[in-house]
Formats: structure tokens, sequence, C-alpha cells
């Protein structure tokens, strides 16, 4: 049968622009979009594997080799070299030849400052931190829980010349230090059980509450207290203690501290700050965003 005879009326086909295009003028075919959406895919994963050594970095104080990350972060070799390659480049991790180690860069702590500065805690709390300080002449801390970890937000340094070493950025123990145990404590019901039953408890000193009934009851009695204690637990040579920073709602959303060195205060003189920080914690609540 011919063509015209297909028509019904001996009239020539008119083929549509999309029948009458080549091969060359049209879209992407099925295979074509398939790689596309693949490699698209495969950037997000790489972008995924990347911020997921950043954290991996944020967990190492002291730094972490390739080979250790990429142990981690089960990941070959190969891409995590790649990767923390990429990431040195752009200022996000820094190298250190001389132990061949990896830390978190200078534009990680520029973001960090970015986000502290939108949520308020660094123009909102600096001034307050440092009518705290102005008072004990020792060292004010605000800090958050990042995880099972407490986060370091702000410090104000006292006029001594011992310094406290958990600068802004800082991240520690939750079990060892005075900020952690009070955002432990006055958690929601649920976290604060979690944090309970499945928190690490690595020692850092000989001080170090590592038995889990002895946390538990460590917890309970700053839950009846008001505030937390640390004595050379996280530090040997130092001592602190620390408020909630309470929600509406009376969870904790941020503690403030006072550190000092063990030569300086005693434990009771230092818990004798505790309405001092509890004044300064109520304004950071009526203050501060909370989250």
């Amino acid at each position: 049968m011919s063509v015209k005879e297909a028509t019904g009326n001996g009239a020539d086909i008119q083929s549509s622009p999309e029948a009458a295009a080549g091969p060359d003028d049209q879209g992407p075919g099925p295979k074509a979009k398939a790689a596309k959406a693949a490699k698209e895919d495969s950037r997000t994963d790489m972008v995924g594997k990347a911020l997921g050594l950043l954290v991996l970095l944020g967990d190492e104080p002291r730094g972490a080799s390739a080979s250790e990350l990429s142990r981690r972060a089960e990941l070959p070799f190969s891409t995590t070299y790649r990767l923390l390659g990429s990431l040195t480049r752009d200022g996000f991790v820094d190298y250190e030849p001389e132990g061949r180690r990896y830390h978190l860069g200078l534009r990680i702590f520029q973001l960090g400052q970015r986000v502290s500065n939108h949520h308020g805690f660094a123009g909102t709390a600096l001034p307050i931190l440092r009518r705290v300080t102005d008072q004990t002449k020792e060292a004010t801390i605000l800090s958050v829980r990042d995880g099972i970890h407490h986060l370091t937000v702000n410090k104000v340094d006292g006029p001594q010349t011992f310094r406290v070493t958990s600068d802004p950025g800082h991240l520690g123990a939750l079990h060892t230090t005075s900020v952690g145990k009070a955002l432990v404590a006055f958690a929601e019901d649920e976290e604060r059980e979690l944090l309970l039953q499945e928190l690490p408890l690595e020692p850092l000193t000989s001080h170090s509450i590592t038995d889990r009934d002895a946390f538990r009851a460590e917890i309970e009695q700053v839950r009846r207290q008001g505030y937390a204690v640390m004595d050379e637990e996280n530090e040997l040579g130092m001592r602190a203690v620390a408020v909630p920073v309470f929600t509406a709602h009376g969870v904790a959303f941020a503690s403030l501290a006072t550190a000092v060195p063990v030569f300086r205060l005693d434990m009771e003189a230092l818990v004798a700050l505790v309405p001092l920080l509890q004044e300064a914690a109520a304004e950071l609540s009526a203050r501060l965003p909370q989250r």
C-alpha cells in the first residue's frame, strides 16, 4: 500500500515538526537524561561526603590524618584524599605537614561566627558574659548542645594570666564538663533518657565519670540542685560550675559557666557564684532567640 492510499484522500502526509526533526535537533533522550541525573546525583553525593568529613574533623580537636578520616567515614582513601585537597584549597580545612594531619580551617570559623551573630549569641550574649566576668574576675563560658558534645559559642576571659582553653567553636564532652552536665540534666525528657543510656563515657582524666549508674546519679543531683559542677574531670587543674539557660518550657537551650584553676577557688567558693550565674542565665533566656 502506498502512502497516498493509506491517507484515504490521495494527499501526501505532512510530517509534524517533531517527526521532521532529525536526531541532532531533538532534545536529550531517556538515556541522556538518566546519565545527566546520575551525574548530578554523584556530585550531590560528593558534597555530602565532603560535609561528612568536616563533621568528623569537628570531633577531632587535635586533627586527624587522611587514613583515619577515610576509615571513620568508610570512604576509599583516594576519595578522602581528593576531597580533603579540595576542602583545604578553599580554606575549610587546614593541613599540618609536620604531623600530616588535617584540622578545621579558618573558613569554618568564619561561617560559625556568622551563624552565632545571626542567632544573637555573639552580640546579645557578650555584654552579659562580660558583666559576669567583671564580678567574678574569672572566665565565663556560654555553650549549647551539639549532638553528643557541647559547643562553646562565646567566652570572656578573666583578667588573670591563666586562661581557660575552651574557645568559641570548641567541641567538648558532655559527661566531663559542668556545661555539658547542665545541658543533659535539663534536656527534654526523651533526649535526656537517650543520653543517659547511650552517651559515651570515655575518661579524659582520672576524675572523669565512666560508670553509667554514677553518671545517672550525677545528672539527678544536677536536676535537684539546679546547677552542675566539674572538678578536674575534663582537665586536670581546672574546675567549673554551670547553670542552665531555659526556654519558656523549662528546657535548657544553652548553659552558662564560670571556670577557674583549682588553685584560685575551692568548690565552695565556686558554688557561691551560682546565684550570679542564674541571674545572668535568666537575662540570656529573655534576650536570646530560642531554638
